[in-house]
């Protein structure tokens, strides 16, 4: 049995409530859609594979300004320790022996010259302290700053594992979007 053509163009339209009838829509919009999405989800996955890039270039000299920073740090401490020690043991040596530290040589027995040249070994021995404080302080400065390397570095860490769990969820939803996209266009077709 064959209907009418009038009767076919009524199967595929809405009727209003007028009586008006009023063609369905095509399907051409929903492909160019798709593939709108589609070069959108291409470029989101150009830009996260490029920050991603961007992010292990930037871990990996931060790293390696870490490593350095250790290793400098490291060297000023066992400076550090081997200069108290020295200062220490000329400290001792000087006032045992009753030298004197600018000249070199004995000091007399001389009571106001021991005394003089006590305070001058208790003047030398407080500088050489001062710089020891003063070397010990940077040493302090450079532990710091190797603090906030490592901070930076935590934290560009917790970004890069966000970004690889931001890039994943994306992956999905991108899979799932193409899924359903197939699914519409099969059942379209």
């Amino acid at each position: 049995m064959h209907l009418p053509a009038e009767t076919k163009r009524t199967a595929n339209a809405d009727q209003r409530s007028d009586g008006i009838l009023k063609p369905q829509k095509e399907n051409v919009p929903r492909v160019s859609t798709r593939q709108g999405q589609q070069a959108e989800l291409m470029e989101r996955n150009q830009n996260l594979v490029a920050s991603k890039e961007e992010l292990q270039q930037n871990l990996t000299d931060t790293q390696q300004r870490v490593a350095e920073l250790e290793l400098q740090c490291n060297d000023l401490e066992k400076e550090n320790a081997k200069v108290q020690k020295n200062l220490k043991d000329c400290l001792v040596l000087l006032v045992a022996e009753k030298i004197d530290p600018v000249s070199g040589e004995r000091v007399g027995e001389a009571p106001q010259q021991n005394e003089d040249q006590r305070k001058e070994v208790m003047n030398v021995s407080a500088d050489l302290l001062n710089e020891l404080k003063a070397f010990g302080d940077i040493a302090s400065q450079q532990r710091s700053r190797l603090e906030e390397v490592q901070a930076t570095m935590t934290d560009l860490s917790k970004a890069r594992e966000l970004m690889l769990q931001e890039r994943e969820n994306f992956s999905l939803e991108a899979a799932e979007m193409e899924k359903a996209l197939n699914e519409a266009e099969a059942l379209l077709l």
